[in-house]
């Protein structure tokens, strides 16, 4: 069967091997999609877009296509000459193998990435690459199953494509070639037609193929080789990625951050400087004699689906009795979905952009704002402790180019009592931190230390023996974040009976939230977290205001008695009224949510905004009517997402000069 099908492909000459490759590719991708869509049956029936998916994947399919003939069919007349014959056969064998076995491999990966990221491989899958040592383990002791099943069909493809092309190597230079070299700028046309795929001004792009509210439905239309394609061509162009919601210029752009100002009853004055146009003089809500140090507590993927409280799943009791002790965020919300995007939120008020989080971009690897550079000022020293290898996400570069003193990570800890996948426990952090602030304390110096847990990660694994589990088996999400919650408990436990205590602020947050997935454009209930303030002399109060991660760092340097000039755009929430609707900014793949109190719009890239109501209750992202002020929310939104972009491309978000 196929020595006949090579028969008839042989008279197509120097493309027989590019029609083979979508032979055999189209069908692949076609039932992997089909597949993937009777596996998320559910959600895809909500849609109600079978028809068009199938037929828009199709489309994309041969986009994917045309773009790995491209290279071959552009380098063609090189082989023109006859003798170049076998060159040009083995050159395509090898070239179709490869792109047909990246295709294979690409989709037997997805069905693992959709389960624990609701998204077909995208710029996540590229960005864990760069750390094998670290996701390896995490392979071999969460997903062995699909690893093996990965591998297996990795084996498989080889092997059957290496039979399919195996014929075309015997195959004979046609006598009659030359209409095909004359025919060649056409294919080219064609094919570069089929990739461009719109006669629109723009090519075809995945904003293209979003035919649903439903982001993980829409990246079922798309094939998993193009969504890492296009993830590798926007690394490069990160700086402006914003842009893909509108355009402002930077005058307007600050009218609005000012207008929203007024909007949250927020009086620090602007003070407008050129070379950081957010810069904002922020006087201390409470006046302390010597200012309080500081230690954030940054919690891996605590969102609030684990606090029984906030709605979620009771595993976090020790935070529950903790909350009652200092501030309690009921309405605070994470600006992404990694725990870069948190470290950015928290240590640099930095608002959430679709590029990578500035933790890792080049042009914030110095002189870029954080607690470290303004407390350092104060004379403050400034300590990330870690659990695992301090250079994963580039978190170790990032801080100590920024002015963080020290970082502790897994090479630091001697002895631990348990070590996993992702470095030791997070009773091993906590132990390790305790020690850290006796010592600070001792000193007699103002500290800074953020500290950052990892026990709640794929694969979940904990020691033995420390809580009654929730549910079997052990290494479950549940029995992880209860874990981490005992973790924490006992160190706060030593804390308060330590000298330290009455003069450190703590602050205890999520990063985000485990597995952030549902079928809104932004599901909003997965941003939830929770959010704790306590220590010295942190007084108990419940805020009910709708607020951003980005709203902490400035909020409590208020409370610690700073007063500072700094480019933060986050709210001093111990200046606010009780009774402020707030509002909130979260960043979904390349969806962006700007929330006030319930009201809702969200940007999309290339397409018209769409609004809605948020309703808590339920946990839902309903369509509604735009209010009438719909442009002025617009604006704002618009206006806060251009921003960030702006500033880390103008490297304009840093302490002013003195």
């Amino acid at each position: 069967m196929i020595k006949t099908l090579w028969k008839k492909l042989t008279p197509f000459g120097f493309s027989a091997p590019l029609i083979a490759m979508y032979i055999m590719a189209l069908p692949i991708l076609s039932l992997s999609r089909i597949g993937l869509m009777l596996w998320q049956a559910e959600r895809v029936a909500a849609t109600g877009a079978w028809p068009e998916m199938l037929l828009q994947g199709l489309r994309v399919d041969i986009i994917q296509l045309g773009l790995l003939a491209i290279i071959p069919l552009l380098i063609a007349p090189l082989f023109a000459h006859q003798k170049a014959w076998q060159a040009w056969k083995k050159f395509t064998y090898v070239w179709v193998a490869l792109s047909v076995i990246l295709l294979i491999f690409l989709e037997a990966a997805s069905p693992g990435f959709i389960a624990e990221y609701d998204t077909r491989p995208n710029r996540l899958f590229i960005e864990y690459l760069k750390y094998p040592k670290e996701v390896m383990p995490m392979l071999w002791n969460g997903f062995r199953l699909q690893v093996f099943a990965s591998i297996g069909l990795l084996v498989s493809s080889v092997l059957l494509v290496r039979k399919f092309m195996r014929p075309w190597l015997s195959c004979q230079r046609p006598e009659k070639n030359l209409r095909y070299w004359l025919a060649l700028p056409f294919v080219i046309l064609l094919v570069v037609f089929s990739v461009r795929s719109t006669t629109d001004h723009r090519p075809a792009n995945p904003a293209m193929f979003a035919i649903t509210t439903d982001t993980m439905v829409n990246s079922l239309t798309i094939n998993s080789t193009w969504s890492v394609f296009h993830a590798i061509y926007n690394l490069k162009h990160e700086s402006k990625s914003s842009e893909i919601y509108g355009k402002m210029d930077m005058a307007e752009i600050m009218q609005q951050v000012q207008l929203t100002r007024d909007m949250l009853q927020d009086k620090r004055p602007l003070l407008g400087n050129a070379d950081i146009p957010t810069q904002t003089e922020q006087i201390a809500s409470v006046k302390r004699d010597k200012p309080l140090n500081l230690v954030i507590v940054l919690q891996e993927s605590l969102g609030a689906t684990f606090v029984e409280s906030l709605g979620g799943t009771p595993v976090t009791p020790e935070l529950e009795k903790l909350k009652s002790e200092g501030w309690w965020f009921e309405n605070l919300y994470a600006t992404g979905t990694r725990s870069v995007r948190g470290i950015e939120a928290v240590v640099t008020g930095f608002a959430p952009t679709p590029a990578q989080s500035t933790v890792k971009l080049s042009l914030s690897q110095n002189n870029f704002f954080t607690l470290a550079s303004l407390l350092g000022k104060k004379g403050y020293t400034s300590e990330f402790i870690y659990g695992g290898e301090g250079h994963f996400d580039n978190m170790r570069n990032f801080f100590l180019g920024n002015d963080f003193n020290t970082v502790v990570d897994k090479n630091d800890y001697v002895n631990p009592v348990f070590t996993g996948s992702w470095g030791v426990s997070d009773e091993d952090l906590f132990n390790k931190t305790h020690e850290q602030l006796l010592k600070h304390n001792a000193d007699g110096k103002p500290f800074f230390t953020l500290v950052f847990s990892s026990s709640n990660h794929t694969p979940f694994e904990f020691p033995d023996g420390r809580i009654d589990l929730y549910e079997q088996p052990q290494a479950s999400e549940n029995n992880a974040v209860k874990y981490a919650d005992y973790a924490y408990g006992e160190f706060f436990k030593k804390a308060k009976a330590s000298p330290y205590w009455k003069d450190t602020i703590f602050l205890i947050v999520a990063d985000h939230d485990i597995r952030v997935r549902g079928n809104d454009l932004v599901p909003i209930k997965n941003f939830h977290i929770p959010g704790l303030i306590l220590g010295a002399d942190i007084q108990p109060r419940t805020i009910k205001t709708v607020a951003s991660q980005i709203d902490l760092p400035t909020t409590l340097i208020s409370l610690m008695g700073i007063d500072a000039q700094h480019p933060m755009i986050g709210r001093d929430i111990s200046t606010e009224p009780d009774d402020l609707a707030g509002r909130a900014m979260m960043q979904y793949q390349e969806n962006y949510a700007w929330m006030e109190g319930n009201q809702t719009v969200i940007l999309r890239a290339d397409k018209t905004p769409t609004f809605g109501i948020y309703d808590k209750a339920k946990k839902a992202l309903t369509p509604s009517e735009a209010p009438r002020d719909i442009a002025e929310i617009n604006a704002r939104a618009l206006s806060h997402v251009l921003l960030p972009s702006l500033l880390y491309r103008d490297q304009k978000y840093h302490l002013p000069k003195p």
